[in-house]
């Protein structure tokens, strides 16, 4: 039985890895996962802080990694990259199976209607999350970039979202079960989009652990997508301890933002369009070539995939 140490997650952005280890999946394939706890994320919210600089890529994500108590973790792609870019130990080595759903909220009294109205108007965000760059995505579309203005805000979920509702900022991106509860509370979601995760590893993830991890992954893919509002559950246990989101149920969440998929490579093509962008706005600026953030062993091995599909044909 092989054991790999695992940065915890939430179900918006690991629910396929805790079905997995949940319902014996991991076992079965002969792997023993150990869950390592995050170091503690940031809580404050500043809007004098109105950018990435001077933010650390290894606040919560990545710390434990970076410290040696992890063996891989979990987050959005672009934040990844980044975390990769300025990692001692870890390259990213695929998507992971969830495609996480985010949407821009304002409160119930907000003026704000359409994303346009955004326009020098603060989005709270934890800088380097995936909703830090899915606002910047999002919103980039609506206005020109000079217009967009962030803030810092705390990566947990629950206090970005009162730093919204007490008014600290005109709107934030929430996840779910956040989204949910806001649309209960009569708040309106004023854009939205899902995205991608990527899984980062060190080299001690080689590519039969790999492998013995997705194909557990892909059958707990299997298993949610036979059945979504079972293991919407998930996402409200997970954070039960606030009362406002005990007080939902698996039908207050609808089923369409739940969407995961077989894990997979990185197609290039994605990838330099992803990585030009991140640094088209000031960030991974220490990478000449993008697939030096990348573990091409693992990320086109077949095996490592848990199939036996060949992958190389993304990166012709």
């Amino acid at each position: 039985m092989k054991t790999l140490f695992l940065e915890t997650t939430r179900p918006f952005q690991g629910l396929c890895e805790l079905v997995a280890d949940a319902e014996g999946l991991f076992e079965k394939e002969g792997l023993k996962v150990e869950w390592v706890n995050h170091q503690k994320f940031e809580t404050i919210t500043d809007d004098q802080i109105t950018n990435h600089h001077g933010s650390d890529p290894f606040n919560g994500h990545g710390a434990a990694f970076e410290q040696g108590k992890a063996d891989m973790y979990n987050a959005c792609e672009w934040g990844n990259y980044c975390r990769a870019q300025d990692s001692k130990t870890g390259l990213v080595i695929g998507r992971r199976s969830i495609v996480t759903y985010a949407a821009l909220v304002v409160r119930p009294e907000s003026n704000i209607y359409t994303p346009q109205q955004f326009a020098n108007r603060q989005v709270g965000v934890p800088f380097f999350y995936g909703t830090h760059y899915l606002a910047l995505q999002m919103l980039e579309g609506f206005m020109t970039r000079d217009q967009i203005r962030l803030c810092k805000t705390s990566p947990i979920v629950p206090i970005r979202y009162q730093a919204m509702m007490c008014g600290k900022v005109d709107g934030v991106i929430l996840v779910e079960p956040y989204i949910s509860l806001a649309e209960k509370q009569g708040c309106r979601i004023i854009c939205s989009a899902f995205f991608h995760g990527t899984e980062v590893a060190s080299a001690k993830v080689d590519s039969e652990t790999y492998g013995m991890f997705n194909r557990a992954v892909r059958e707990a893919v299997k298993r949610i997508n036979a059945n979504k509002k079972q293991y919407l559950q998930y996402f409200i246990d997970s954070y039960k301890f606030d009362p406002l989101i005990s007080m939902l149920s698996i039908n207050d969440l609808p089923e369409s933002r739940l969407v995961v998929v077989d894990p997979a490579p990185i197609p290039a093509k994605e990838l330099e369009q992803t990585a030009n962008w991140i640094k088209s706005w000031g960030m991974l600026e220490n990478t000449d070539n993008s697939i030096d953030l990348i573990n091409m062993d693992i990320n086109v091995n077949s095996k490592a995939q848990g199939k036996k599909k060949k992958w190389l044909t993304f990166w012709k």
